[in-house]
């Protein structure tokens, strides 16, 4: 392995030969320089890892040399050395990129604390990170084969989220592939979990958690009141792995008050599930109530074009009459900037509420765009994408605006997705639905192992349109596929993120509450 190569740079080099020595006992090469001139001309024309550099040299000073080696070198790392402690000189090093800053005198310890915080962090890290997780890997499947409570699934699921984010950071494939290995026991389990307590869960007879149509009575309409203005935000198909992403970004701007998950409902698209979080109903439920404002698969038309009209009923129904507010749904950059332009007017409502569609058109633009297949390749770049859609979005903007207006902000989703990787084959007639994670119709045939059934819709309060209709959700990380141009279809959907079976990421969904920062 090569010798890492630190340059120093100080005009009273002869006074730490012993911090040098000490150094270069330890393996590090080190070249030294006396002058600003010199040490910019040694990093033209040499490669080091580390660059000490005194802030009070002859000549060029400094903090000229910092710029001038991040203006051509700009990942170099470089840490500043000096003997003043005034503030000014320390907040100009800072904002020129330093990677570290010295008092001096400096001792011998001081500086290899350094040199491993700026160059091993990422081995040290890997270690400890491997470490850490061995042991959690354990802890997680011991409690996964206890009888769990939805409190203690929720508590897997973070942790499951948490090592993958850690695991990426780190690039460990071996850990990786154990950490795929214990997901995919984990969704097995949760499927059992749902299929043994869903329909109870809905009928009362075990204590139910949080699911869509409580999600406005119980999260958000205790916030509503005449002291502030209060937003609802909800981002379709936002995973609880996304929100992790997107989570340091809007804490620049936010405290995050209250974090939580919920649990959407089945079927998890947003047909059923967006209309279930407006209206405060079941989706069977609103077919009873409110006909004219529902579409059951079958039918033509859009399935979530009274979104903005549910939401008013269940504002009425929980004793909001008279409150004014705004609905808007954003699904492309040009109207989230009207949308950011409207707010100071949204100011002047108790409350309000946003829908941003980007998240769930990329889920759906990665089946159907090579593009986007390559740059969402796998989980991590699927994250890494979401970033990059959010800090250029609208949806930023929006966020900054509310934090200056001092606005409360409860943001959700709907549902999430999954990756699906393995066909189940299923077979029915001409007007079963096309989504790929649950079917509805009469005379299906399918293998029962892979699904979660529901002879009778009216047991998962869901729309029956004929007397033989039932429905199937694709478990774990299944797709339906149909026997005819089988092969063609399993290669096309392969890999891809779908939702609408049951998934941890697709059924437990994240739900925040945001404080601006006075």
């Amino acid at each position: 392995m090569a010798k890492i190569k630190i340059l120093w740079a100080d005009d009273e080099i002869h006074l730490l030969k012993p911090h040098i020595i000490f150094l270069e006992e330890k393996g590090y090469d080190v070249s030294t320089t006396t002058s600003g001139a010199e040490a910019l001309e040694m990093v033209d024309d040499n490669r080091y890892d580390l660059v000490f550099l005194d802030e009070n040299m002859p000549g060029i000073s400094g903090l000229e040399v910092l710029s001038r080696i991040k203006s051509t070198h700009s990942s170099l790392p470089v840490v500043m050395i000096t003997k003043s402690e005034e503030e000014f000189i320390m907040e100009e090093a800072i904002g020129s990129k330093i990677s570290d800053y010295l008092i001096k005198p400096v001792n011998p310890k001081q500086i290899l604390l350094t040199i491993k915080k700026n160059l091993d962090t990422s081995r040290l890290v890997s270690e400890k990170t491997t470490i850490n997780y061995q042991q959690e890997f354990r802890n997680i499947g011991t409690s996964m084969h206890n009888r769990m409570t939805f409190e203690e699934w929720q508590e897997v699921y973070k942790k499951l989220v948490y090592w993958e984010l850690e695991l990426d950071r780190i690039e460990e494939t071996g850990l990786n592939e154990i950490l795929q290995m214990q997901k995919d026991e984990a969704s097995h389990l949760f499927s059992r979990f749902i299929e043994d307590n869903y329909i109870d869960w809905l009928h009362g007879r075990e204590e139910a958690p949080l699911m869509s149509p409580r999600v406005i009575k119980e999260k958000v309409i205790p916030h509503i009141n005449d002291d502030s203005t209060t937003f609802l935000i909800v981002v379709d198909n936002l995973r609880y792995d996304q929100w992790e992403i997107l989570k340091p970004k809007i804490r620049e701007y936010f405290w995050i008050d209250d974090e939580d998950t919920y649990l959407s409902i089945l079927p998890t698209t947003t047909q059923y599930a967006r209309n279930s979080l407006f209206a405060g109903l079941m989706p069977s439920e609103i077919e009873k109530m409110y006909p004219k404002l529902w579409l059951n698969d079958e039918e033509e038309g859009g399935k979530n074009l009274h979104e903005e009209e549910l939401l008013g009923l269940n504002l009425k129904r929980l004793g909001k009459k008279d409150m004014r507010y705004n609905y808007y749904k954003v699904l492309n950059q040009s109207f989230g900037r009207k949308v950011v332009d409207e707010i100071p007017n949204m100011m002047k409502n108790k409350f309000n509420t946003i829908v941003y569609n980007f998240i769930d058109m990329l889920s759906h633009a990665r089946t159907d765009t090579n593009v986007i297949k390559e740059l969402a390749e796998d989980e991590a770049a699927y994250r890494s994408l979401t970033l990059s859609w959010f800090e250029h979005s609208s949806f930023m903007e929006a966020i900054k605006v509310l934090a200056s207006k001092k606005a409360k902000v409860i943001l959700t989703t709907d549902h999430g997705s999954i990756k699906v990787k393995n066909p189940s084959k299923v077979i029915g007639d001409k007007n079963v639905n096309t989504n790929l994670r649950y079917k509805q119709g009469k005379n299906l045939s399918f293998d029962k192992g892979d699904v979660m059934l529901i002879k009778e819709p009216i047991d998962a309060f869901l729309p029956r349109v004929n007397m033989s209709q039932s429905y199937i959700f694709a478990k774990n990380d299944l797709f339906f596929a149909y026997p005819n141009n089988y092969n063609h279809y399993v290669q096309y959907y392969r890999d891809t993120f779908q939702h609408g079976g049951i998934s941890l990421e697709e059924m437990m969904v994240p739900i925040v509450t945001l404080l601006p920062k006075v």
